[in-house]
């Protein structure tokens, strides 16, 4: 394309002039707009790109993964978000197939490859992952082994030693579970089951009540299993052969209305400094070198089956709690 000429450059300027005034007597302005379904992390996450990005205004909404999913979904003919993050890889996998993301590669991308999605459409920015709070005090009481692995816990030995989160409740219980049936088969659970005092509402309530020595062995998520430590409570984290987990990521928008700026914060999303801010409150991320979990003394579980939540909340009821 020819460059303008010298007449046409006071007209250029006019032009600008124009739009600087109409502006507010600032540059034009650059905004984003962001879904997300965990408001803490969201905020934490926009102050630091903020300070890397001073000039790009930030707009986001924050919901539940689902309604969050739903909306974006909803808005595909005319897109209104250029970003949805913080959303776990069931919805993440919903949106691809949905046709709201479209493919887009970070530039300088840290993730690590587990983290990425096959045909480049979202990536996973970290993993919460489920382990054991083992109480030391009651297994010397009760003269019990330290459990290793998950199959261990279905040993008639810790008979109503064991709680965890119903799955009917709360999001980690049905990741512990329905990676176990993914996994050991319902056989299992319901061999669980004959082992397991209580079923808590939420997430932390096995760390909880193993924490107080009510029980021997609480299932929760990582964090929870390490502020129960740093509490002082005499127990210990057990990672069985496998690790339960849930992952949350995000990807761009097709058609979204800022996509330039849209790809500066994956682009940011998938650097060291977003990683540094996630370490802080989450257990694995996908950048090596930061949270509370190293990846390389796990084994992430990949389910080999998508899961129904519905449908398998449905089985639990029947299966288990009817027992």
């Amino acid at each position: 394309m020819p460059s303008p000429s010298i007449k046409s450059i006071p007209r250029i300027a006019a032009i600008a002039a124009a739009a600087f005034i109409l502006a507010g007597g600032h540059a034009l302005a650059r905004e984003v707009v962001i879904y997300n379904a965990s408001d803490s992390v969201n905020t934490a996450l926009v102050g630091a790109f903020k300070k890397k990005h001073p000039d790009i205004d930030v707009k986001f909404v924050s919901g539940s993964t689902g309604p969050i999913a739903e909306r974006a979904i909803a808005e595909k003919a005319k897109p209104q978000a250029d970003v949805v993050y913080l959303v776990n890889n069931t919805a993440l996998e919903q949106l691809k197939q949905a046709g709201v993301f479209e493919p887009y590669e970070p530039k300088g991308s840290k993730i690590l490859p587990a983290f990425r999605d096959d045909d480049g459409f979202y990536n996973k920015y970290f993993a919460t992952t489920m382990c054991m709070v083992v109480n030391k005090e009651r297994l010397a009481q009760k003269g019990l082994p330290m459990p290793v692995t998950w199959e261990d816990l279905i040993r008639p030995a810790y008979r109503k030693e064991i709680s965890l989160p119903s799955p009917l409740k709360s999001g980690t219980g049905g990741a512990i579970l329905t990676t176990f049936v993914d996994a050991f088969g319902w056989t299992f659970v319901e061999n669980l089951n004959e082992n397991v005092y209580q079923y808590s509402d939420g997430g932390s309530g096995g760390a909880q009540l193993a924490g107080a020595g009510e029980v021997a062995i609480g299932l929760t998520f990582d964090t929870t299993c390490f502020e129960t430590k740093a509490a002082g409570k005499p127990v210990e984290i057990v990672y069985g052969r496998i690790t339960p987990n849930v992952t949350e990521g995000g990807g761009l928008v097709a058609g979204g209305p800022n996509p330039a700026e849209a790809k500066i914060f994956l682009d940011f999303m998938a650097s060291e400094d977003a990683a540094a801010v996630l370490g802080k409150v989450v257990g694995a991320t996908a950048v090596p070198g930061h949270g509370l979990v190293d990846l390389k003394q796990i084994a992430l579980w990949q389910m080999r089956r998508p899961v129904d939540m519905t449908a398998f909340r449905r089985e639990f009821a029947s299966r288990i709690l009817k027992q």
